[in-house]
Formats: C-alpha cells, sequence, structure tokens
C-alpha cells in the first residue's frame, strides 16, 4: 500500500473503537506504513491528520516498538499540530513512552529514547499544560513531566508552582490528576466542592 492509498483509506476511519481497530490492525501488519502514516499525522492543517493520530495511538497501545524506528521525527513533529483531537492521542503516546522509560524501564525503550528526545518531550509537555488546551492533554502532560521530573529535577518546582497556580481555575478532571501529583509533593489542596446536590 502506497502513502496515497493509505490516506484515502484513512477517510473511512471514524471515532468508533471498531474502526479505529480495524485501521490500527492494517499498520500492524504492515509496519511499513508507520512512516506513511506518521508523514501524514503531521500534515497539521489538514484534518485526516486527526483519523491518523487516531490510528497512530491504537498502534502504539498494541506495540509500542514500531514507533521507535521513528521517535525522531515524531517528538521532533509534536510541537506543529494544531488539531485538538490529533493532539490528545500523541499526548497519550508520550505518556505510554515516559511510563515504559521511566517506572517499567523498558530496555527497548530506555535505548531508543535519548536524553535529546527526554528533554524536547519536557519542553512539549510543559507547552501542552500551559496553553489553552484539553483536559485530558494537560493531564497526560502532567503525569508525564511528573516522571521526567525524577530525571530532571528542575521540573519539579516548575510542575508545581503550575499546578498551584492553575488549580482553582481548572475543570474537576484537572484537579483530580494535579490533585494526586501535588499530594506526592506534599502539598495539601483542598476537596473539590461538588455542584451536585
Amino acid at each position: 500500500m502506497t502513502k496515497d492509498q493509505l490516506y484515502r483509506e484513512l477517510n473511512y476511519v471514524n471515532a468508533t473503537r471498531e474502526s479505529r481497530t480495524k485501521y490500527a490492525n492494517l499498520i500492524l501488519e504492515n509496519p511499513k506504513l508507520l512512516q506513511p502514516l506518521l508523514e501524514i499525522l503531521f500534515t497539521v492543517n489538514n484534518k485526516i491528520s486527526i483519523r491518523a493520530a487516531w490510528i497512530l495511538e491504537f498502534v502504539c497501545k498494541q506495540n509500542i516498538a514500531l514507533i521507535l524506528p521513528h521517535i525522531g521525527f515524531f517528538i521532533s513533529n509534536l510541537s506543529r499540530l494544531r488539531f485538538d483531537s490529533a493532539i490528545r492521542p500523541c499526548a497519550k503516546i508520550v505518556e505510554i513512552l515516559i511510563q515504559l522509560f521511566y517506572k517499567k524501564k523498558a530496555p527497548v525503550i530506555t535505548e531508543a529514547l535519548s536524553i535529546s528526545n527526554r528533554a524536547a518531550l519536557v519542553e512539549i509537555c510543559f507547552d501542552w499544560l500551559i496553553t489553552d488546551q484539553k483536559v485530558a492533554v494537560k493531564a497526560y502532560s502532567m503525569s508525564s513531566l511528573y516522571l521526567l521530573g525524577t530525571e530532571f529535577d528542575w521540573i519539579q518546582n516548575e510542575l508545581k508552582l503550575n499546578l498551584q497556580r492553575n488549580y482553582s481555575s481548572e475543570s474537576a478532571a484537572f484537579k483530580a490528576r494535579a490533585k494526586y501529583i501535588l499530594q506526592d509533593f506534599g502539598v495539601n489542596v483542598p476537596r473539590c466542592k461538588s455542584k451536585i446536590r
């Protein structure tokens, strides 16, 4: 299958789990299609990039190793993404990579994710955290930054200050993730008040 054929196939992808799984399996069975998928993902002004991001997330959840030969290309283009629906799956992929690197210490990940890659991810995650992004992107970013902070110690203070500063003005979902992280930093945070009576 060529890149043009893959592009045409992506027109049939919809948001259902069944559809995304079907097209992720196409990539998993044909790993050579991953590079064209990434190229389509980073055609950032084209809404087809959203569908490519959905598929990439499902591929990475099944076999994260497939993205590793392309990790530099993936990371270096993340800041170019514009559509919320493309950023969210990519932020999830970043979180998966970071968790595998720091929590699981998966050898294949520790070999592929260089210090310059990790430093670039710090910048990207902070950018996603402090800009106007959907709550899922912010949650994935703060979790990634928390783990990156175990290596880059300056991150912890910046992350803690950012979460404390924005805690009261953010959504309940943001507060839930932030509270978990702030408590690990030893910061007491107020309980979220429910608006349901």
